[in-house]
Parts: structure tokens; sequence; C-alpha cells
């Protein structure tokens, strides 16, 4: 395996900066593979980093465009620091750990799930999930905060509970255990009015390899594409 160079790109200013109206293809793996991401926010000059587990949503009823939702208390500092400053960072790779199966997520073609899958067949199914994408993805965008009691902030929620409800593991920061009809039970660690719902409007992303090689991508719409103009 090549060693990891030790003089990465200069990376300042827009590096191969190219034009899109889609997200590249590698950085829709990258979120869609990794459990959690960086948000960084920052007011009054002092920025704040938080671990956070999140969904990806490549468009939905409310936004033909790429968002990605988070969800907090309506009290923590990045929610008072996005209210004062909208401008956030995100950062998100799976180098180190992959998504785990979530209870309505199966992988693509028919393979059998984790309880029908052999040792050998899981353990080069991790390999090849982990192997699958080598960069990490600095995303920049505008945050909003969605209110939970509104339709947009409902079906956010629900997404955002289907999407991190894992086989394997419990939801993060659970709030509350419901009953489910089967005798079984539901994690819920988005619930009622006390969960801010952070909606990120994706603006542009830089795409750095563990080569060291960095692209920068600028997410517009299709007539601002199609016109030449960012």
């Amino acid at each position: 395996m090549d060693k990891i160079p030790l003089n990465y790109e200069a990376s300042e200013g827009d590096t191969h900066k190219q034009l899109t109206d889609a997200l590249p293809p590698e950085v829709v793996q990258c979120l869609e593979n990794a459990q959690f991401l960086h948000l960084a926010t920052c007011a009054d000059n002092v920025p704040h980093v938080s671990l956070m587990n999140y969904t990806y949503l490549p468009s939905s009823p409310y936004s033909s465009r790429p968002v990605i939702v988070m969800t907090t208390n309506p009290a923590s500092r990045k929610t008072t620091n996005i209210i004062a400053n909208p401008n956030v960072s995100l950062l998100v790779h799976d180098w180190v750990s992959h998504r785990p199966p979530t209870h309505t997520r199966r992988p693509s073609g028919g393979s059998p799930g984790p309880e029908h899958r052999s040792s050998l067949a899981s353990l080069l199914l991790n390999l090849n999930t982990s192997a699958m994408s080598s960069i990490s993805a600095t995303i920049g965008g505008v945050a909003r905060l969605a209110p939970p009691s509104s339709e947009e902030g409902k079906f956010l929620i629900e997404k955002h509970l289907e999407n991190n409800t894992f086989e394997d593991t419990e939801p993060l920061a659970r709030q509350q255990i419901n009953a489910g009809g089967n005798g079984g039970t539901t994690g819920h660690f988005v619930t009622g009015e006390e969960v801010g719902v952070i909606v990120v409007d994706i603006k542009d992303v830089r795409i750095s390899d563990w080569k060291g090689t960095v692209r920068d991508w600028a997410l517009i719409s299709d007539s601002n594409l199609a016109n030449g103009t960012g």
C-alpha cells in the first residue's frame, strides 16, 4: 500500500473548482456510508464543533436540493450559534466506520441480511464497504431550524429516525422507549416539541482523498449551470 504523503496539496482558495447541479457521486456515497459527521458552528468569533448523527436527503417534498438533517436540544450551543450565524461547515468521512444496516434498509441486489450471512461473508462485506470510499468531504452550507410541529419538521424527524435506528445498535441519545404493536420496542431519540430540527442546505463541497488531492465543487441550480453562472 502506498504511504500517505507528508505534503498535502495547498487547500487555500478554490482548487480545481467545478460547478455542478448535483453532489459528486463519491460525496453521496460517503454521506450514505458514514454514521457520523462533525458539525462546526460559530458565533461571536468562537467556533464550536459537535459530533452528530445525521440523515442525508437528496431531495424531499419541501426541497428539490440536497439537504442534511440533524436534531438537537433547542437550548444547545449549536442551536444558539445557528440562530446568530447560519453559516456552517460539516466534515464527513467513512475511513474508520461505516453505517450498520437499518431496520428498513437492505443491501441492493437481493443480498441476504446480516442474520443470514456467514461470518466470512460479513467480514468481506465490511472490508469492501470500508474500502469503497477513500475521501473526506468538507461541506459548506446554510443551516436553518425547522419547527418540529410543522409538516416539514414532522417529515424530517420521521426520516431521521428511520435512518438512524440500526439493527445492531441503539439510537443515540434516546429520549424515550415506546412499546411496539408486536410487543417490541422502538427507540426514539427525536420526540415532541423538545427537539430542534437542523436543516443544512448544501452550498459547496471540498473533497480530499487519502493521497492529498483536493477538489472543490460549487452546488448551483440547473438554470445557473445552463447559463454558466454561479
